[in-house]
């Protein structure tokens, strides 16, 4: 029988594997720690390295070597080439606004803060609705890393209060064509909706560079932006009809115009035909006057007293004839000759 203290007794061996177990963990463990901020950095990352909070280096792609925890911290970021994308949803219609916007009605009104959300109002008091995205760079990782987790809130902000600065000092029409038929072909609105972008790059990097110089800069930098701009529903549907009815406007107009022209074409032509009927009428009378006065006409030239005479008296008594009274006065004479007219 093999005593307990003996070196080959079950409970000595036992605790010396116990022990073997525990160095080889420690020292798993500790090899571990020391090398827990060896790594592979990824080409499209980069590496900040803290030494006790302060800055110490920045580590590209390729391995990085560093001291472990917590003599230094290690913090993955983009690499300086690498664009980020971030979509704006403080602009954005929240669900609340939206879900109360399906069950809304005239007898129960939606209140302020819903009505309201979503919608930033123009500088011709219109409201339009805009999705943002934001394309950006790091450009100074020891801030970026400073900033942590209130980046993106920052930017979030920022980008919101740029987007309603400048559509308080833009009309509607500068910023998406809602109303064409009042524009025209006004290109100076076209070219404004054009620059809507870069005005809004511009707005957003101006506050940045603004933080920036008061020490609190969040260490990025705008590159882009793409803005899909659009009307609330209820707008869309006003806007729809004024444009149907500005529509039907514009064809009534048309339709009323030519039928004036045709009305205008119909009495120049039937002024035209009076006209030459009157030219007609008129030859007409004009050469049946001249047919009924040729005698007399004639007679003016004849020299002959006596020819005139004799034609007189043949023809008076037939133009006496269809009088029913005549009166004849001798002008060197008071007296009176009246003779009896024919009977008709």
């Amino acid at each position: 029988m093999i005593e307990r203290g003996s070196p080959d007794s079950p409970w000595i061996q036992a605790g010396r594997l116990t022990f073997l177990a525990l160095y080889a963990v420690t020292v798993l463990a500790a090899l571990a720690w020391a090398f827990s901020n060896v790594r592979q950095i990824d080409p499209q990352n980069r590496a900040v390295v803290l030494h006790f909070g302060a800055l110490d280096r920045i580590q590209n792609a390729g391995l990085l070597l560093a001291w472990p925890q917590p003599f230094e911290q290690v913090a993955l970021l983009p690499a300086a080439d690498r664009v980020i994308e971030r979509r704006v949803e403080n602009l954005l219609r929240s669900d609340a606004a939206i879900q109360a916007d399906r069950v809304a009605s005239f007898a129960t009104p939606l209140s302020d803060a819903l009505a309201g959300s979503g919608y930033l109002l123009t500088g011709d008091a219109g409201v339009v609705q805009l999705d943002v995205r934001v394309f950006y760079k790091v450009t100074e990782p020891y801030a970026f890393v400073l900033q942590g987790e209130h980046v993106l809130p920052a930017l979030d902000r920022l980008v919101t209060r740029s987007a309603v600065a400048l559509t308080a000092a833009r009309d509607l029409d500068t910023i998406l064509v809602a109303r064409p038929e009042l524009i025209g072909t006004d290109n100076g609105a076209a070219q404004r909706r054009e620059r809507l972008r870069g005005d809004l790059v511009q707005g957003i990097n101006k506050r940045l560079a603004e933080l920036t110089s008061t020490g609190l800069g969040l260490g990025i930098q705008v590159t882009r932006v793409d803005v899909q701009s659009s009307l609330p529903g209820p707008a869309v549907n006003a806007f729809n009809a004024v444009l149907t009815a500005s529509q039907q406007a514009d064809k009534a107009v048309a339709n009323a115009r030519t039928d004036a022209e045709k009305l205008t074409q119909t009495a120049n032509q039937e002024a035209d035909r009076l006209v030459q009927v009157a030219h007609a009428q008129a030859s007409e009378r004009l050469a049946n006057a001249q047919a009924q006065t040729a005698t007399v006409a004639s007679l003016a030239q004849v020299k002959d007293p006596g020819l005139l005479l004799r034609l007189y008296r043949e023809r008076l008594p037939k133009i006496l004839g269809q009088a029913g009274a005549v009166t004849t006065v001798d002008p060197k004479d008071d007296s009176r000759l009246i003779i009896q007219g024919a009977e008709q």
